[in-house]
């Protein structure tokens, strides 16, 4: 099957990556998030409703953070599918689709398919294109991004629907201005690490997949992500000297000393885990400009995966 691609990015590199401004608004548009939470109240998913999210790549990810989030506050269950695997058919009283670009061919094909009598909500970045047209829309033009790489788009996503979860992001907000005001050298062993595993429970497990695809989209590094409590069946065999073990959320029992026991370096704060993940983003701009790589354009990604009929 072909892959046809969408770009909008020039043919010459910008002298500071996209990337650096798009993580850089983060926090200005997690606030701003309020607002848009409230305004979209109607089409967003009410205490009680069976909901089903679907996306592909990094929003499959703040799918997965939302249906853990909404299910651990107790207001309904909240299914998570990748687009091209959904399970629609399931009676569902809300379907909420996230794509940036609004014209991915598996987000379209499975609202196109959806034959059920659910409402449809989607959450994209680009107007006037086809998802708009296959259900409520929430358009976050204001944080679309010219690089390939998703960060503002998505946190922006997620925060919309964490405020209208009930949950208060002000400190998170605060947590993440503090990230990316932290010097380069707080970042310096993952700078230089061979090898990193992401781990999270919760919703922060979704976040940790989004972590390690961010490195490995950016960066080309080899990382990993996997549930906390997964990691020590299997996961842990990988981690030693000059490895990062990298928890997002709080810490499982004994988690810090079975880590230390592999040699590997354990990276975690007292962050809540949207503000972690900045850090995260911030180490894809180190790490792509030590490797001589240009994280705005991934080599074989693209804005939008458009497949052939």
């Amino acid at each position: 099957m072909l892959y046809l691609v969408t770009s909008t990015l020039t043919t010459d590199p910008p002298a500071t990556p996209y990337l650096a401004d798009e993580i850089a608004t983060q926090p200005d548009d997690w606030a701003a998030a309020r607002e848009l939470a409230a305004r979209h109240r109607a089409v967003l998913p009410e205490a009680g409703e069976r909901v089903a999210v679907i996306g592909c790549g990094t929003s499959l990810y703040m799918a997965r953070a939302f249906a853990a989030a909404r299910e651990a506050a107790g207001l309904g269950v909240t299914d998570a599918w990748p687009a091209s695997e959904h399970r629609l058919s399931r009676g569902y009283d809300r379907i909420v689709a996230i794509t940036r670009s609004g014209t991915t061919t598996e987000v379209i094909e499975a609202l196109k398919d959806y034959d059920g009598e659910a409402s449809v909500t989607v959450i994209t970045a680009t107007p006037e294109t086809p998802v708009v047209s296959l259900g409520d829309p929430i358009v976050l033009a204001e944080v679309d991004e010219r690089s390939i790489v998703q960060t503002r788009f998505a946190t922006t996503a997620l925060a919309l629907l964490r405020w209208h979860l009930g949950h208060d992001l002000d400190p998170v907000i605060e947590q993440a201005r503090l990230a990316l005001a932290e010097p380069e050298s707080t970042l310096a062993v993952a700078r230089s690490a061979d090898q990193l595993t992401f781990v999270g429970m919760g919703w922060a497990t979704a976040i940790a997949e989004e972590a390690a695809l961010k490195l490995r989209e950016a960066t080309q590094t080899w990382s990993e992500s996997y549930p906390m409590t997964e990691y020590r069946h299997g996961p842990i065999s990988i981690s030693g000297p000059g490895r990062v073990v990298w928890a997002l959320g709080p810490l499982v029992r004994n988690f810090a000393r079975d880590v230390a026991a592999t040699g590997a370096h354990l990276e975690h704060r007292d962050l809540d885990p949207m503000a972690e993940l900045v850090r995260v983003q911030r180490l894809c701009l180190l790490r792509a400009a030590d490797a001589g790589l240009d994280p705005d354009r991934p080599r074989n990604l693209a804005r939008s995966i458009i497949l052939d009929p």
